[in-house]
């Protein structure tokens, strides 16, 4: 069975998604104020939170920072009664994996939950197959410690950022597009958001390159996208 965190003060909405939740075998945890949501989502284990933005106390964007703040990957559904397209911009860039705008339809909602459950699944590597570490030039990437180092100086690096340098690193010199890294880094199968990638790779390339004009180790491929340099020792 399933575990879901559910964070949402409205109990008609929690009460009909849990029923419907169980029907997919979900267990479903209850929180409807921000600060008991942020304790029971760092203090537990699931397999996906639903985070609402507009809440007591503190709201979902500041929970959800503080939730990767703390190395915690569980997959996070964002929900929100306002439909505008900078809070879904903040939800993506704050380490939310998917968004969904109410009044939404129970079986939309059903099915964005069961896709965040397959994809991690899918996406889960099998821990043998992890190299522990990955090095190019001066820049070292321990996988199972999520830890990156650049001249043995640790780089502070916010969870999709990593994943976007693991990815990269453990498939060096593959061009991949905005819209493909956005698909496997953030999960979404639809175009628009793109310019989320760029401001990652912005950022990542701010904290791992010497010279931004000159870049050693994440590559533009012109007309396609990024790479990483084929120079993995």
């Amino acid at each position: 069975m399933k575990k879901i965190l559910m964070i949402e003060d409205d109990p008609s909405i929690v009460e009909l998604a849990t029923i419907h939740l169980k029907d997919i075998h979900c267990e479903v945890t209850k929180s409807y104020a921000g600060f008991e949501g942020l304790h029971l989502a760092t203090t537990g284990t699931y397999d996906v939170i639903i985070l609402d933005i507009m809440l007591p106390e503190i709201d979902g964007i500041e929970i959800c920072k503080r939730i990767r703040a703390e190395k915690i990957k569980t997959p996070i559904l964002m929900l929100t009664a306002r439909s505008e397209e900078i809070d879904k911009i903040i939800g993506l860039e704050t380490g939310a994996d998917d968004y969904l705008t109410k009044p939404f339809s129970i079986r939309e909602f059903i099915a964005r939950i069961k896709a965040l459950i397959r994809r991690t699944e899918m996406l889960a590597p099998e821990p043998v197959e992890i190299p522990e570490i990955l090095q190019c030039q001066n820049l070292m990437m321990n996988t199972t410690k999520r830890k990156v180092s650049l001249d043995d100086n640790k780089i502070e690096l916010t969870p999709k950022e990593f994943d976007l340098l693991y990815l990269f690193m453990s498939n060096p010199g593959i061009s991949y597009s905005r819209e493909t890294l956005l698909n496997v880094v953030w999960g979404y199968e639809f175009s628009g958001y793109e310019h989320t990638v760029n401001s990652h790779i912005n950022r990542l390339r701010t904290k791992i390159e010497n010279n931004l004009t000159n870049p050693r180790f994440i590559l533009t491929t012109w007309g396609i996208g990024y790479r990483f340099t084929d120079e993995i020792k």
